[in-house]
């Protein structure tokens, strides 16, 4: 089981990820907190074992979970991961919500990784760096303590990573939305401040490169 976390690009991941990886296995996509209904692959809505098994025989690529309310989202499945593990080849997991902002500190209730789960990846959107934190990052207050910054202070590739040194939740960093010379140049920043597997490029392009 993957984990996806962060801001940034995490839907776009999960998806890139379940269409690459569908072409030669079984791929269920759920979250552990909540998450945009998928347009892209068939949804199952409170789903038994037995009927996502039978999905998994029509379809690479399956979406299971429960509706949120009336919002639109989707809810955690009601199987346990542990039984998702055992129906598909790969499971990813869309771990937390960032509002569509580049950049997140995670408060003490998230991320939701489940205990299955053996890898956990960080999304940072790179055009959150030089915007205040105010503006690029979804709980600013707290990403800017863990920044050792103000909340009207600027996100630089030192506080980026040392935001996410903090946390210390991941096992590999996507640094995603990196086109330019200027954006490469800001990853490299980032990457060079931390340890373990970081990947930067673009979701959009289909174009990355490891930086560590």
């Amino acid at each position: 089981m993957s984990v996806v976390i962060g801001g940034g690009g995490k839907t776009t991941l999960v998806r890139r990820l379940a269409e690459e990886l569908s072409a030669h296995a079984r791929v269920i996509v759920a979250t552990s907190m909540k998450m945009r209904v998928p347009d892209w692959c068939p949804v199952l809505l409170d789903a038994s074992a037995d009927e996502v098994e039978a999905a998994l025989s029509d379809y690479a690529v399956v979406c299971v979970g429960t509706l949120f309310g009336q919002t639109g989202k989707l809810d955690a499945p009601g199987l346990g991961f542990f039984d998702l593990v055992g129906l598909a080849d790969y499971v990813l997991v869309e771990a937390d919500g960032s509002r569509g902002l580049p950049l997140k500190a995670h408060a003490s209730h998230e991320p939701v990784i489940p205990a299955c789960a053996n890898w956990v990846v960080c999304v940072l959107g790179v055009d959150g760096i030089g915007c205040a934190i105010s503006e690029a990052c979804h709980r600013p207050e707290l990403y800017a303590q863990l920044a050792q910054a103000s909340p009207a202070d600027g996100v630089t590739p030192c506080r980026a990573a040392r935001v996410l040194r903090s946390e210390a939740l991941h096992d590999m960093v996507l640094i995603n939305k990196v086109e330019t010379d200027e954006e490469w140049c800001k990853a490299e920043q980032v990457a060079r401040e931390l340890e373990g597997p970081v990947i930067a490029g673009s979701l959009r392009e289909g174009a990355y490169r490891c930086l560590r």
